[in-house]
């Protein structure tokens, strides 16, 4: 018979929620950024930039992970100014975070670079004739019409931080309690002899969670649309 959850599961989902809205709160600006970026500016070097936002798609988590532990470990120079500072992240819940901000960060940049794309440069540069400089333009004109796959792309980013796994667990280990979300928590009840039971109740929360966010982004970005239609 299927159990309900206990008192530490219903812990590690409220643990995997936090971590995935703090992860698009810090993947969300940049990501806007990139996305305006590659669909409305021409640069030299571009095509290295593209490149570089979608690492991650491309690269190992273990690979991505890694590479944050070096740069934000405890003898890292940058960890060690934020330890300083009293913001230490690796080994903490907000190393997750940024783990799963930057797994995130190319499919939130995708989804809001082809909404922007899809806003006709007409309407902008009509809004530039009328006096209004490039940040007024991207904040009356862009943004609004290209909501819909800025609320897509958040959405999508937190679905995709709630089931990040190999960089979380190379950054910032499995410990019950601080870093230890819904993917890390399967795999640990997995590794222990009877947890099958517990593992169950997480992938089925774990699916719940990805597939509701999903559903809301389509509902959101439809809604979004509609609005933007209507105005």
């Amino acid at each position: 018979m299927f159990a309900p959850p206990s008192p530490a599961e219903w812990e590690i989902l409220a643990l995997s929620l936090r971590v995935g809205l703090l992860a698009v709160a810090l993947a969300l600006p940049p990501a806007l950024l990139a996305a305006h970026a590659l669909a409305r500016w021409s640069f030299p070097g571009k095509a290295l930039f593209n490149g570089l936002v979608h690492l991650p798609l491309v690269l190992p988590p273990v690979v991505t992970g890694y590479l944050l532990l070096l740069a934000f470990g405890p003898q890292a120079p940058l960890g060690q100014a934020l330890d300083a500072v009293g913001l230490p992240i690796a080994f903490r819940w907000t190393g997750a975070a940024v783990a799963a901000a930057v797994m995130a960060f190319p499919l939130m940049v995708r989804a809001m670079r082809l909404s922007i794309e899809a806003v006709d440069p007409r309407l902008e540069q009509a809004a530039a004739t009328l006096g209004a400089g490039r940040p007024a333009v991207v904040l009356t004109v862009t943004l609004p019409l290209a909501l819909p796959g800025v609320v897509a792309g958040a959405i999508l980013g937190f679905a995709k931080a709630l089931g990040e796994f190999g960089a979380t667990i190379t950054f910032v280990s499995n410990i019950p309690g601080e870093t230890r979300t819904l993917p890390l928590a399967v795999y640990a009840f997995l590794q222990v002899p009877g947890g099958e039971g517990a593992a169950t109740r997480m992938v089925v929360l774990a699916v719940v969670l990805s597939m509701g966010a999903l559903l809301v982004s389509e509902w959101v970005a439809a809604r979004a649309a509609r609005r933007v239609a209507g105005a």
